[in-house]
């Protein structure tokens, strides 16, 4: 009310409201922009679905649905839906929810090519699951575990000595972090030595970052953990006097945060598919590298351990041969995880660079060859494609080609990850709390995260003005 004068002020208070005329605006913008998403869906033809649930504060199953579709001049993506899923979280369950809402607003199923899910069984099994539900009435829609969420189980497991050190961390973190007397007492100690930080961080399996941070943060306040645990009597005071101990969390520290690096690049809004492929192919190969660095005993690669290694008499072989396991295991591990991406990698690198000619597009219809021939010697395109992205440039393409635009645009849409759904549960956590916990927080949602801006002259002239209000 600073922008108005006290009397405008106080004139602007007299007008009364309902009890729910703030959400009743929130439910007709809600539910314009919908309308505005769905009116574009349709005008798309194709459309790619991302979907996830998670359980609220409230105890309620929510089921999220992001869509990504063609729009004018490039691919966007738009949140769909949240709806409460009742009883069990069953395949079938999801699938009516979202086949409920498809007869709502008139959309087909068959124009729905791609799923991007996590890999519950509830999600992705072949006959109960959602993705064995949707195979029913579209035989032809494809499934795609998240490459985040693959990528978090491809690094998860390790050889017994680094989980030991793993569960050791997390034990002596637990002693300090969830006790509020050792946690006010170390934060001082911390203080009093003047660290840069001045607490550790809480490790959440759940939460994709998590392992990379909280073991670089104990490694770096490593001195001030174990005075700590030594004023405190706490038996894992020593290990943190064993220097081969110390090596293993350098270690885990430095793979973690190089994990968390790739991870991060996964992350974003609008992010091909494409363009995460390169990135684990990146960062698979580098793992090759580092594995073949420790024949000759070459750690550089992670600095904390490197500097360990120099700074400590501790015997470097058999620390170096235990990074070198653990680094073949996480290879290989990677590969099972995402031994598909090379091959279809390699069958869409003519979408990837159209002007380079490769054995990629021997396998399109011979049509589809002829344009694409005729696109790569297109010098007004070629300069298109040095100054816009690559969604936008086959958008370009799409008005003088527009069956070989199509085609690379129906291999762009899918959604590589569920990034989309993750960062929205976070909104709805702040939107749904405990005292809100009984919220229905579909149209409050929709409208704190929406892209687009509902259409306020429509809804304003659709609305009746009210003498009394």
């Amino acid at each position: 009310m600073r922008n108005f004068t006290n009397k405008a002020a106080d004139t602007l208070k007299k007008i009364p409201l309902s009890n729910n005329t703030v959400s009743r605006r929130i439910d007709d913008m809600s539910v314009n922009i919908i309308q505005q998403v769905v009116k574009k869906i349709k005008k798309a033809g194709q459309f790619a679905l991302q979907l996830d649930e998670m359980t609220d504060v409230s105890g309620d199953a929510q089921l999220l649905a992001f869509v990504r579709y063609k729009d004018v001049s490039d691919i966007n993506e738009h949140i769909l839906f949240c709806k409460k899923l009742p009883g069990k979280t069953t395949g079938e369950q999801m699938f009516q929810i979202i086949d409920i809402f498809f007869k709502e607003h008139d959309l087909q199923w068959k124009t729905c090519g791609h799923i991007c899910t996590d890999g519950a069984a509830a999600m992705t099994g072949s006959v109960k699951g959602l993705f064995g539900h949707v195979k029913k009435v579209n035989p032809d829609i494809k499934w795609l575990h998240c490459i985040i969420h693959r990528e978090a189980l491809a690094s998860k497991r390790m050889s017994p000595d680094l989980s030991n050190v793993m569960d050791d961390a997390v034990k002596v973190i637990n002693f300090i972090q969830s006790r509020p007397l050792n946690h006010r007492l170390f934060e001082t100690l911390c203080d009093e030595s003047g660290t840069e930080h001045g607490q550790l961080l809480l490790h959440t399996d759940v939460r994709w970052l998590s392992r990379g941070k909280t073991l670089l943060r104990l490694y770096e306040l490593r001195s001030e953990v174990s005075v700590f645990l030594t004023q405190h009597q706490h038996p894992l005071a020593l290990v943190f006097e064993d220097a081969e101990w110390v090596g293993r969390l350098a270690y885990l520290a430095d793979i973690f945060t190089k994990l968390n690096e790739l991870n991060l690049s996964l992350q974003g809004k609008e992010s091909h598919i494409l363009k995460m492929y390169d990135k684990i192919k990146g960062f698979t190969k580098k793992l090759k590298l580092w594995e073949n660095k420790c024949d000759d005993g070459d750690v550089s690669c992670f600095p904390l351990l490197d500097s360990h290694l120099a700074t400590t008499d501790v015997a470097r072989g058999p620390v170096v041969k235990l990074v070198q396991a653990h680094l073949s295991k996480l290879c290989m591990d990677f590969n099972q995880y995402f031994q598909d991406i090379e091959k279809k990698s390699e069958e869409l690198h003519w979408v990837r660079n159209p002007f380079i000619v490769s054995e990629s597009c021997s396998k399109l219809p011979a049509r589809l060859q002829e344009h694409l021939m005729d696109l790569s010697c297109d010098q007004g395109l070629k300069m298109t494609y040095d100054e816009k992205t690559l969604t936008e440039f086959w958008c370009d393409v799409e008005k003088e080609y527009p069956e070989l635009g199509k085609h690379a645009l129906i291999e762009l849409l899918p959604f590589g990850s569920t990034y989309m759904c993750e960062v929205t549960f976070s909104a709805l956590t702040h939107i749904k709390t405990k005292q809100r916990n009984r919220l229905d927080v579909e149209n409050s949602l929709v409208a704190a995260v929406s892209t687009l801006s509902p259409e306020l002259s429509k809804l304003m002239k659709d609305k009746q003005a009210q003498v009394s209000h």
